[in-house]
């Protein structure tokens, strides 16, 4: 089963929760698993996006209580490991975008990065996606995490790069 792990921030304005909405949309429609953090902000927004095109969530929830995930979520994991929980929503997708984010979101990018997945942010959402978009996390390998304009092209990057094609 493909999965691809969305991360970014838990606060995030109007235009960066539409962009996640797409985001949440085009995997969905591709029949890939999203698996995020599943609570609010871009995890709430990508799964609402998915949900409407169909397709199966995952949220790892760093609560211990199944009903604190957003409404979106199908598959609810209980953690109660806080923010520790960035491990499991990282190493879960096969690949990872990342919208908007702070602390959290860097977290799970080097994660990410340590576990030589694809990461993807789209830059115009701010925070660390801005701030990684077409840069190398780490001075030991050449790669860098793409930048995409939209969610469509962070997709298409993921299955072009994975031979999901």
């Amino acid at each position: 089963m493909r999965t691809i792990s969305v991360i970014g921030g838990s606060q995030p304005d109007d235009d960066t929760l539409i962009v996640a909405e797409e985001l949440g949309s085009e995997i969905g429609k591709r029949r890939i698993v999203l698996v995020c953090g599943g609570v609010g902000g871009i995890m709430e927004a990508a799964c609402k996006g998915a949900k409407t095109a169909g397709g199966l969530t995952v949220g790892i929830i760093p609560q211990d209580d199944k009903p604190t995930a957003n409404p979106y979520v199908d598959i609810v994991i209980p953690t109660g490991l806080g923010f520790a929980r960035n491990f499991l929503v990282a190493k879960t997708g096969d690949a990872v975008v990342a919208i908007d984010g702070s602390a959290g979101t860097l977290s799970e990018m080097a994660i990410a990065w340590f576990s030589d997945k694809p990461i993807v942010a789209i830059p115009t959402t701010g925070g660390w996606a801005q701030r990684l978009a077409g840069t190398r996390i780490d001075s030991r390998r050449e790669d860098v995490v793409y930048s995409a304009t939209t969610p469509k092209e962070a997709v298409d990057y993921i299955f072009k790069v994975l031979g999901w094609e």
